[in-house]
């Protein structure tokens, strides 16, 4: 995979700041594959998308058109090279807008990366007009042919790495940015570690192994996981593998850890957690107490959640330190907000576990 994919626009539109952007969120903190430089949403257009997340400062444009984008780029002297589609709906479709601004971007020359389970590349009239262009399209989400799919074969158990499944109580809960903290967390400690993706936001983000649960056939899922395990530790030398969760093993939607905690084999768990009372996009299913929750991965995967990881979604200041003091007096686990304050903690947590 080359370290840089090319300049890249994402796409976000009505969705930035709201769990249907998290694709973008993702590329505007982190990505090896692409140098992002703006993102489509009228509604924040001359904000930094960054501070609007983060409370920090970045080099990144917050626009409101795709010809904004492109001509914001040029002048800069970084043409664009793609178009990034950043919205994450329930569902994974596309709407009308989005296929607008996807034309437009196209007639602009840029290739187009899509994770939506809408494949533009099966849109006859966008990949005439791709074709025209000699642009590309690449749908994330589409599944390999099953020729090349794996099927669970028990070569989990050579595996000598630590492993680390970042599973949460809910989906859209920040699961992903903090395996990626824990990774770099480890490579500036000088212990090699690899993020094993479940996704396409990873993909996106350059993760070196990747697989996308969600468009899987079923039965090649545990397979996919154990593959892709194996392969970070075996071919990328690693010494800590951390796997990416998805969902929550008690969503009703999106129950994605099963198959983490059956097939990944992890050594330990971090577990993380939103201060919310209904799974996302449920408001009529209320969430599990964090007890049951911890109950459920340690009966399932055999081994300990060592770690609870808070996403502070609408907590400010003061708020997000006592959240993370309750839930450690709840659980009796070391709590982080490790987007707030950085992994250091959590790293000395999880590397206690390196000679276990």
């Amino acid at each position: 995979m080359p370290s840089l994919d090319g300049t890249a626009t994402v796409f976000c539109e009505g969705a930035f700041n709201t769990p249907n952007g998290k694709t973008a969120h993702g590329l505007v903190r982190h990505t090896r594959r692409y140098r992002v430089v703006s993102v489509i949403d009228s509604k924040y257009a001359g904000g930094d998308p960054l501070g609007i997340l983060d409370g920090r400062e970045s080099d990144i444009a917050l626009v409101s058109m795709v010809d904004e984008a492109v001509e914001r780029a040029k002048a800069a002297g970084a043409p664009l090279t793609h178009f990034v589609v950043g919205l994450a709906p329930d569902g994974g479709r596309l709407p009308p807008e989005g296929r607008a601004a996807v034309r437009e971007a196209i007639e602009s020359g840029l290739n187009v990366d899509s994770g939506l389970h809408d494949f533009l590349s099966d849109d006859e009239e966008i990949t005439a007009l791709a074709r025209s262009k000699g642009v590309t399209i690449r749908d994330i989400r589409k599944p390999p042919d099953r020729k090349h799919l794996h099927f669970f074969s028990g070569k989990i158990a050579e595996v000598t790495a630590l492993k680390i499944a970042v599973l949460g109580t809910d989906s859209a809960v920040g699961k992903r940015t903090t395996a990626w903290l824990i990774v770099d967390a480890f490579n500036r400690a000088g212990v090699k570690a690899e993020l094993v993706g479940t996704g396409q936001t990873a993909w996106m983000q350059g993760a070196r192994h990747c697989l996308v649960m969600d468009s899987l056939i079923n039965d090649f899922v545990s397979g996919e996981i154990e593959h892709a395990t194996w392969a970070a530790w075996k071919v990328s030398g690693a010494e800590v593998v951390v796997i990416e969760g998805q969902g929550s093993l008690l969503n009703p939607a999106y129950p994605g850890g099963f198959e983490i905690l059956a097939a990944g084999r992890p050594d330990v768990v971090v577990l993380q957690h939103a201060p919310r009372t209904a799974y996302d996009g449920f408001p009529d299913c209320p969430m599990h107490a964090i007890a049951r929750q911890i109950e459920a991965v340690e009966l399932i995967g055999g081994k300990p959640v060592v770690a609870i990881t808070l996403n502070h979604e609408g907590l400010e200041g003061d708020q997000i330190s006592h959240a993370c003091e309750q839930l450690q007096s709840e659980t009796g686990l070391p709590t982080f907000d490790v987007l707030r304050d950085g992994a250091d903690g959590l790293f000395e947590v999880l590397a206690k576990h390196r000679s276990h």
